[in-house]
């Protein structure tokens, strides 16, 4: 699918570049936290409130399929597929700068399931930010729950559909 515009090529490249920046700010975040921590012991940062907690996530948010971490392999390789396709159609700016956080976010859980231990697709999740207790998660699900916020509040604010801000209007006759 070819970009229509320079400003669309432009686009792409840009959510590209902040794609990659997530992913390498969460490998490098992952990379700290195994170096540093000690398996399922809780540093605490703000009282018990937020703090440090490494773990090893076979399964999606709160260990859900926990057993299917192939079937999880899939769902991101998926949804990596069909972030990449919207970063080639999107025109508008706002839905750019979205689909780069949700992309990077993507990319950096697949790259983790490709290529950590136990093996090929197959691979734990790095979590190390501990949120009370409640669950804990890493700078790529900061990403996805940010982009995925942001992204709503774009779409139920803003007139225009990705596709259109960039077009010229219509010519009534």
């Amino acid at each position: 699918m070819p970009l229509t515009s320079k400003t669309q090529k432009r686009r792409a490249w840009w959510t590209a570049m902040g794609a990659s920046i997530v992913v390498l700010s969460d490998q490098a975040s992952k990379w700290w936290a195994e170096l540093t921590l000690s398996h399922n012991e809780y540093v605490p940062l703000i009282s018990n409130i937020i703090g440090w907690r490494l773990i090893y996530n076979p399964g999606a948010a709160f260990g859900l399929g926990a057993n299917s971490t192939w079937v999880l392999t899939i769902i991101a390789a998926i949804a990596v597929l069909v972030l990449v396709f919207f970063t080639l159609r999107t025109k508008n700016l706002r839905w750019a700068f979205g689909i780069a956080c949700l992309l990077g976010g993507a990319a950096s859980h697949l790259g983790d399931r490709l290529f950590r231990p136990p093996g090929f697709a197959q691979g734990h999740i790095v979590d190390f930010i501990d949120y009370g207790g409640f669950f804990v998660g890493n700078i790529a699900d900061i990403f996805l729950v940010g982009g995925a916020v942001f992204m709503v509040l774009v779409s139920w604010f803003e007139k225009e559909t990705p596709e259109s801000k960039d077009e010229p209007p219509r010519q009534e006759r």
